[in-house]
């Protein structure tokens, strides 16, 4: 075996390694999110409004999602709205950590519940639960990581038909 095909063979080898320890932990992040989830859809960030709540001791965000596609749920509705805490309003502004914050016009694939009052969403699993969509150089919907949409929409449709 010349030494140009065993270099290549060993890294073939280290990269077959690492890739298949990642996906375990992914497919069981992806198996409890499709779980916990009564709403899960990709789609495009139309609009956030923040406000303080009745205290004016936190302020919450309301970001409207126009769906392309729903992948668990039965929501006939064109777009849904997701109430977050954290936001700016008058110059105040508040982060939370581990939980998504929006852009508008950002492409997403959001894991929902629905909340008490039943007329919104919250994210399920913090910004675990949020997974940006862009597109990448050859046009195909990739994840920040890389990961093809379509691979991501197939193992969440095989968890959530278990």
């Amino acid at each position: 075996m010349s030494v140009k095909r065993l270099f290549l063979f060993c890294l073939l080898i280290l990269l077959f390694s690492s890739v298949t320890e990642l996906f375990p932990q992914q497919d069981v992040i992806l198996r409890k999110l499709s779980g916990d989830a009564d709403v899960i859809l990709t789609g495009k960030v139309i609009k956030q409004e923040s406000a303080w709540n009745e205290n004016k001791t936190r302020i919450i965000t309301h970001t409207t999602i126009k769906s392309d596609e729903y992948l668990k749920g039965n929501v006939t509705a064109g777009s849904v709205v997701v109430t977050h805490p954290g936001g700016e309003v008058d110059g105040v502004g508040e982060i939370y950590s581990h939980m998504p914050a929006f852009r508008n016009d950002e492409e997403v694939l959001v894991f929902l519940k629905k909340n008490k009052t039943g007329s919104d969403y919250n994210i399920v699993g913090g910004e675990e639960g949020k997974i940006v969509i862009m597109n990448s150089a050859s046009g195909e919907k990739i994840t920040a990581s890389n990961v093809p949409v379509n691979m991501l929409k197939a193992q969440i449709q095989k968890f959530t038909n278990q």
